[in-house]
């Protein structure tokens, strides 16, 4: 059975090709994931979701993580409380989406559902501090994202 999913999307900056349904479907299929690898317990998840610009994704990074630049996702992770809603928050820059994007030779698309994916990971509890973490954390956004029909994003193109 499916977990129940509270998602509330802020955009601070417009971007089309991220519309609300398509991010809350993202996200479902990370919590889906998640509820079936088992390194959370939780019964239900509320997230919030900000689509931000430059200067804000900067000041985020700068006022909470101490780095002074822009980030593509930061998430604050709250845990599950004793009545095993897990909460978190989520925040994703948009201007370095797109640039990561083009790097990487990836669509727009692809690259913004590994970063949700990515980022309500971290807010269920996954992190990638440690090697073991990271290869659980990869191998699980890869099975994710080819659930979707998305290719490894941890594969480099030509």
């Amino acid at each position: 059975m499916s977990a129940g999913l509270s998602l509330a999307v802020q955009y601070g900056v417009a971007e089309a090709r991220l519309p609300r349904h398509r991010l809350r479907r993202w996200a479902r299929y990370a919590l889906d994931g998640a509820r079936a690898d088992g390194l959370t317990e939780f019964d239900s998840v509320e997230l919030s979701l900000r689509l931000v610009g430059q200067a804000e994704g900067k000041r985020l990074n700068r006022d909470f993580r101490g780095r002074d630049y822009a980030t593509n996702v930061l998430t604050f992770e709250y845990g599950v409380d004793p009545l095993g809603v897990a909460r978190g928050d989520i925040v994703i820059c948009v201007p370095v989406l797109a640039r990561e994007a083009r790097e990487q030779k990836k669509a727009f698309v692809e690259r913004a559902a590994h970063l949700t994916i990515h980022g309500v990971l971290h807010a269920l509890g996954y992190d990638h501090l440690k090697a073991r973490d990271a290869r659980r954390m990869e191998t699980l956004e890869t099975a994710i994202l080819a659930r979707m029909g998305i290719t490894d994003p941890y594969v480099i193109a030509d």
